[in-house]
């Protein structure tokens, strides 16, 4: 790959000096790919080194340490650590969980130390350049500052005695050169993964670049170099008869991300074309037999049904409808506005496989969702990892549906009495806590469940940058004339997940890391 990106792109380039070693292909002392034994570090502060050591024979200003998993997404990032006019400075790079490329703290020996500075920088609770005893996989150094000049990977420093790991090393180098590291949050800079355990192999980090390129397209337009040839990624639907992506023609950002996003993750998704609330008129809902729950109001906002909502309900119906027209036995439905977990496509399809051999019966599954019950815990089901039966719940992200289950959601003939679609489908399965709302459907049978830990969530929370919503800010039912702006003021509903208390957490058998989107995780 990066002989076929030089062929073409050096020529861009004033310079360019590339040391290719097909051999050793591996390190003797190594337990296996992602085991990092002395060798391998005495290797990369060796590669480090000579990088550094051409750029001073070259006079250059700056060198630009860059790791090769590390995806710089702001073009104006060198411009930008320029202006700090800083020795050594960090742009705070961003993973899925709070993992990042600096320390706060180190002990005597060089270790990292847990402080309480780190998660307000990390957060960007605090923001600007803060100094720090420990920066790592994307730097920039300063080359014209004589304190520079002392800086080194390799050899260690004569008076370093503590673990052989490079940026351990070069962290000592720094303070014995009184050279201060900082590091930047002003701007969003770019995204790094979360580090691999030593047991761990290639694929376990494919995977992992793979979930890091994803999260990193949510917000930024990243492509595939112009100047390498990519094959796609070969696509499957893990098992179900069709993986429906549910958009409005008009989110052409949302599509593309997600179509994107699906492709690396190597699924297979068919477009389904959302209904747009804010193009329906009154004769329309009149035509469909549209009418509203009685008495139904917004649990937050106190507000009637939205035309964005009806939308929604009216976008997922049709999907459920084509479901039995095409004769289909299970899909998976998901929304244009979500993120993926890690291993999405492994642990969905494992949890499918322990759903096939137990023959359990059901009709519905949430993939993603908001808890809404959370005094105690859900049932796990017996003989499936990672799967409860599903209590009150928020949300359509993204759900499994059987044939049967579609059936049943239709058969209801909600359009009479309409609820948000993610309301109508706790009444269903007979988890809603409005006695009202329930009396209304019989029978209430539906057979649901939920994946535990959740496998996707929300690209933006309510109050976030970037977040949209087309179901509430739009206008009400039966009256175009009102318009509805209740997600910018009760942002409770489409708010994140709170915490759930020790004594009401689900507790399932199998593969359980914490959640990712928003774990809450020290760095490493």
């Amino acid at each position: 790959m990066l002989r076929e990106w030089l062929k073409r792109a050096q020529s861009l380039y004033h310079y360019v000096e590339w040391r290719p070693m097909e051999e050793p292909r591996s390190y003797t002392d190594e337990w296996g790919p992602k085991h990092w034994p002395p060798s391998r570090f005495n290797h990369v502060m060796k590669l480090r080194q000579a990088a550094l050591k051409a750029a001073r024979e070259r006079w250059a200003d700056y060198i630009l340490f860059a790791d090769s998993d590390n995806l710089l997404t702001n073009p104006q990032v060198l411009n930008l650590l320029m202006a700090e006019n800083l020795t050594l400075v960090a742009p705070m790079m961003e993973s899925r969980s709070l993992y990042s490329n600096f320390w706060c703290g180190i002990t005597p020996q060089g270790y990292y130390k847990r402080t309480p500075d780190y998660q307000p920088i990390r957060e960007w609770k605090r923001l600007g350049c803060f100094p720090v005893p420990m920066v790592h996989s994307t730097f920039l150094l300063d080359l014209r500052r004589d304190a520079s000049r002392d800086l080194a990977f390799y050899p260690p420093h004569p008076d370093y005695s503590w673990a052989f790991d490079d940026i351990m090393v070069f962290a000592f180098s720094a303070r014995q050169a009184d050279v201060q590291m900082y590091v930047c949050n002003r701007e969003h800079y770019g995204f790094l993964p979360v580090p691999l355990k030593a047991q761990q192999n290639v694929d376990d980090e494919s995977e992992s670049f793979i979930h890091t390129i994803t999260e990193a397209t949510i917000d930024h337009n990243i492509e595939p170099s112009q100047h390498l040839h990519s094959p796609p990624a070969l696509q499957d639907k893990i098992g179900f008869d069709e993986i429906f992506l549910i958009n409005l023609k008009r989110r052409l950002d949302r599509r593309t991300r997600m179509l994107n996003t699906m492709a690396s993750l190597g699924l297979h998704a068919t477009l389904t074309d959302a209904v747009d609330g804010k193009a329906l008129n009154t004769s329309q809902l009149q035509a469909l037999g549209i009418e509203m729950m009685p008495g139904y109001k917004d649990p937050y906002s106190g507000r009637v049904l939205t035309r964005g909502e009806i939308g929604c309900f009216l976008s997922h119906h049709s999907t459920w409808t084509k479901m039995l027209e095409l004769g289909l036995q299970k899909i998976l439905v998901l929304e244009d506005d979500v993120r993926f977990e890690p291993r999405f496509k492994r642990r969905l399809q494992a949890i499918m496989d322990d759903i096939e051999k137990t023959q359990l019966d059901w009709d519905l599954i949430y993939v993603g969702r908001k808890r809404m019950q959370v005094q105690q815990p859900e049932r796990s089901v017996d003989g499936v990892n990672n799967l409860v039966e599903a209590d009150y719940s928020y949300w359509t992200l993204g759900y499994a549906l059987s044939e049967q289950g579609a059936r049943k959601l239709l058969d209801a003939q909600p359009f009479t009495r309409m609820l948000p679609v993610d309301e109508y489908l706790p009444v269903m399965f007979n988890k809603h806590p409005n006695a009202q709302y329930m009396s209304e459907f019989e029978p209430r049978d539906l057979k649901a469940f939920s994946v535990e830990p959740l496998l996707i969530y929300p690209t933006h929370y309510t109050g976030e940058p970037g977040y949209i919503s087309d179901t509430e800010t739009s206008t009400i039912w039966d009256d175009e004339a009102v318009a509805t702006d209740w997600d910018r003021q009760q942002a409770r509903k489409t708010a994140q997940q709170d915490q759930i208390r020790p004594v009401a957490q689900n507790s399932v058998t199998g593969d359980s890391p914490p959640p990712a989107a928003r774990a809450s995780r020290d760095e490493l």
